[in-house]
């Protein structure tokens, strides 16, 4: 057996006759009698106290102790007494994607997670009260999509709460608790008539983004990043090399999604649009710190800018540009006074890149062109997204069905 078991009411020392003898201790009644001791492999004393007449069960727990030791799979029982919100603090410290990324992640467990379960030791976690976790967060946030993020972060931190040894299973992989299911959705473009209403209902100086978003599919941060460097007017080309994103409060400039640099074609009315959007407010030079706050500040000579000359800030654009136009062209309601506009999630600015892929693929463009114009990292994804947009491809069926059966109807059937 690994350590040994330590009576805290009695101890042994010499009697009268000199031999040892078993005497009370002043802990004699009170309190924990039995102390397991035993040394970690990490050369560290551990112990666990027990109660009265449970020295049986102080001895299990030794003899378990020896078994994970001997077997390679020792845990720390103290480990686990550390509380989610303390090991979550630790966790996201030492978070190692990039910026934006973590930033994303701590919103989602400080908002979502550490509220419900901060006050929990690690160790005590159960499958019952991940169910239940989830049961509160499907009332507090109806879209699943949000949630099975929030729950794939929750999970992350377990998972690296059993690497550290913290617990010894992550309690989101029970075959009780069921992840939220996004919603399936399919994406519906815009026709043609809400894209150029909404770009109508835009101040001059932010029309041309509709162009370079429905015309050429750069996500909202890759239109307000564009450099005039990055426009090749002469062959046609559009290169997408950076971005402007908000990291911790403070916009920065940094690789366009996932670091996926690409060229996209730039067609000649798109071409025009940008020229006529350049004449009428020339690029600024603008500085921010290269992908973190405290990046190098690098320069780029922005084709958007702000009325004052400064990068655009996304949640500024929403509220104040792109919902009025969006209400000016009758896709939400106009603005009650001393009120907020209507949430919008399907008719952000990514709804160009829907629209723009639709252009694309209804002209016959291939799927794995469309994703490399996109920025995506793999074809497939391009196609879950949009296949139901290939056009005419029930008309193909119909007609190669139709061949087939038509053959087999010219031939005479036997006597």
């Amino acid at each position: 057996m690994a350590g040994h078991i330590q009576d805290r009411w009695y101890k042994t020392e010499p009697g009268p006759d000199g031999k040892p003898r078993r005497v009370k201790t002043d802990r004699y009644g009170t309190g924990m009698r039995y102390r397991a001791r035993y040394i970690a492999p990490d050369g560290s004393e551990q112990s666990q106290s027990f109660p009265d007449r449970e020295k049986g069960r102080a001895e299990k727990w030794l003899r378990r102790i020896q078994a994970d030791m001997d077997a390679g799979q020792f845990f720390d029982p103290k480990a686990g007494r550390i509380t989610f919100r303390e090991y979550a603090e630790k966790w996201l410290a030492e978070l190692t994607t990039d910026a934006v990324s973590q930033e994303v992640v701590r919103r989602r467990i400080r908002l979502h997670a550490i509220p419900s379960l901060g006050a929990r030791p690690m160790g005590s976690f159960k499958p019952e009260h991940m169910r239940a976790w989830l049961s509160s967060l499907k009332v507090s946030l109806p879209n699943a999509t949000y949630r099975r993020a929030i729950y794939d972060s929750v999970s992350s931190l377990f998972n690296a709460a059993v690497d550290d040894g913290v617990i010894r299973s992550n309690p989101c992989h029970a075959q009780s608790v069921k992840a939220p299911e996004p919603d399936p959705r399919l994406v519906k473009p815009w026709p043609e008539e809400r894209v150029f209403a909404v770009r109508a209902g835009l101040p001059d100086r932010y029309a041309a983004t509709v162009d370079v978003g429905g015309g050429c599919g750069l996500r909202q941060g890759e239109i307000f990043g564009l450099d005039q460097e990055d426009i090749d007017f002469t062959n046609g080309w559009l290169h997408v090399r950076q971005q402007v994103k908000r990291v911790g409060g403070t916009l920065v400039f940094a690789p366009p999604k996932r670091g996926k640099l690409r060229d996209v074609p730039l067609s000649p009315v798109t071409a025009e649009a940008l020229r006529a959007h350049m004449e009428r407010f020339p690029p600024v030079e603008v500085k921010l710190p290269w992908k973190t706050p405290d990046g190098p500040l690098v320069a780029r000579q922005l084709v958007f800018t702000s009325t004052v000359g400064n990068a655009i800030w996304r949640s500024y654009f929403d509220d104040y540009v792109w919902k009025p136009a969006l209400a000016s062209a009758g896709v939400i309601p106009p603005r009650e006074p001393g009120k907020r506009y209507a949430a919008a999630p399907d008719d952000g600015m990514h709804a160009l890149r829907h629209f723009y892929a639709s252009v694309l693929l209804d002209g016959g463009e291939s799927i794995k062109a469309l994703s490399v114009y996109l920025g995506h990292s793999d074809p497939g994804f391009t196609l879950r997204i949009y296949t139901h947009l290939m056009p005419s491809s029930e008309q193909r069926t119909r007609a190669a069905v139709s061949a087939v059966f038509g053959r087999a109807s010219d031939v005479p059937l036997a006597a």
